[in-house]
């Protein structure tokens, strides 16, 4: 979440990021958490993603009632929208394919499953997001791996509108996960369609996760995306910081500025762990000048 205060008091925060996320299977082993990028083949290497056409209905609904919304268990529904390229724009049409364990961690197979889909267990389903790009899996919180440290996790492909192959987006991870902290301090994202980290909410003892994914972002050799420049792209996580204000009344201080002022418009500035000192020391020294600018017109006013 990008936070500051009002720009009359701007924030200027040089953030040392303190990289970090969970790892995830991603449709791979789990001792296998490097992927070869296949030349041209949009999203790289995808083992098993052909099983997002097995079984898979003639007719998929933006709504979805997987296997385990009526075993024992968490309720959960997942709910989200998926994007066009621009993170902005509904994506309609798009085929979302879920899978994932039980309550004991276990892709537990149904009986008279096709012998192909055993790896993913009978709770695995489609949707299929309407008009304004949206999507609902009501299903069970599943469990973690036993005898594992990786985090519970929902598995996901993406077949996008005319495309006839698919490939994987970031795992859905949960951000009450105790074993989350732990891969946060190993292991590097691949943020695939925008951040796997969603937090929980309670509706009704149900939990809710919502998770929203964007076509193309970080998915290698998609034709839809072609990034430039520097800082987060649209759907990423802002990763934690240490805050330095240089300017307003904080100035000189590591205030927490959403503990003090909320969420208000305003402006962060991200160095990274390798700032460049002279090219800093020159964005503060206009952003303070275009502060002090906004602030006299303010009392003019």
């Amino acid at each position: 979440m990008i936070f500051s205060v009002p720009l009359s008091q701007t924030l200027i925060s040089l953030a040392i990021v303190l990289l970090g996320t969970l790892v995830s299977c991603k449709g791979q082993p789990v001792s296998s958490q490097v992927q070869t990028i296949s030349k041209g083949k949009i999203g790289g290497s995808c083992e098993g993603c052909e099983l997002i056409f097995v079984g898979m209905p003639a007719e998929i609904k933006a709504v979805d009632t997987s296997a385990g919304w009526s075993e024992k268990g968490q309720r959960l529904l997942i709910a989200g929208t998926i994007y066009q390229a621009d993170g902005e724009t509904p994506a309609q049409g798009v085929v979302l394919y879920y899978w994932q364990t039980d309550v004991n961690g276990l892709y537990t197979p149904a009986a008279g499953q096709d012998q192909l889909t055993l790896p993913h267990g009978h709770i695995r389903g489609w949707v299929k997001t309407d008009e304004k790009g949206r999507y609902e899996i009501y299903t069970i919180r599943p469990g973690a791996y036993p005898r594992e440290s990786m985090p519970a996790h929902v598995h996901f492909f993406l077949l996008e509108p005319g495309a006839n192959e698919a490939y994987y987006t970031e795992d859905l991870n949960f951000d009450d996960d105790p074993l989350l902290i732990t891969h946060l301090k190993k292991y590097l994202p691949e943020n695939r369609g925008g951040s796997g980290i969603a937090r929980i909410l309670l509706r009704d003892g149900i939990q809710v996760a919502e998770h929203d994914i964007i076509l193309g972002l970080n998915i290698p050799n998609h034709p839809k995306v072609a990034r430039t420049g520097s800082g987060l792209a649209v759907g990423e996580d802002q990763p934690s910081f240490i805050p330095y204000h240089a300017y307003g009344p904080d100035k000189g201080t590591r205030t927490c500025p959403v503990c003090k002022y909320g969420r208000y418009h305003g402006l962060l500035y991200f160095v990274g762990n390798r700032p460049d000192w002279p090219a800093i020391r020159s964005w503060l020294t206009y952003l303070e000048k275009e502060s002090a600018i906004r602030q006299q017109r303010k009392i003019l006013r």
